[in-house]
């Protein structure tokens, strides 16, 4: 099974495409592409990048554990667990911008 993983552009947060086809920040909701679902999967993927709202897209191979999703490689596991240090800015916690309901964030 694989995902569809990449960052936010205005705040470099990990999101995923999620099976209504927008992209979100829980790894638990993303889309699942079996690997008969090439046609599809590259379609989401042209039209992701023609939104030019999300970067550095990449094709992630996952499992199901559980009932859980589990990307195969460490690096995707540390992304969906979120930041391995604290969001500070100016010594403030910072809170990054969020995709609204419509896919897109505030500038």
């Amino acid at each position: 099974m694989e995902i569809l993983t990449g960052n936010e552009l205005v705040s470099g947060a990990a999101v995923y495409l999620a099976r209504n086809d927008v992209w979100i920040g829980d790894l638990q909701a993303a889309r699942l592409f079996a690997k008969d679902e090439t046609a599809a999967r590259d379609a989401a993927i042209a039209a992701t990048k023609a939104t030019g709202r999300i970067i550095s897209l990449e094709i992630e191979d996952v499992e199901q554990v559980e009932g859980k999703i589990v990307p195969k490689r460490l690096r995707e596991r540390i992304r969906a667990a979120g930041p391995t240090a604290p969001l500070t800015l100016n010594g403030q916690a910072y809170d990054r911008q969020h995709l609204g309901k419509d896919g897109h964030v505030s500038i």
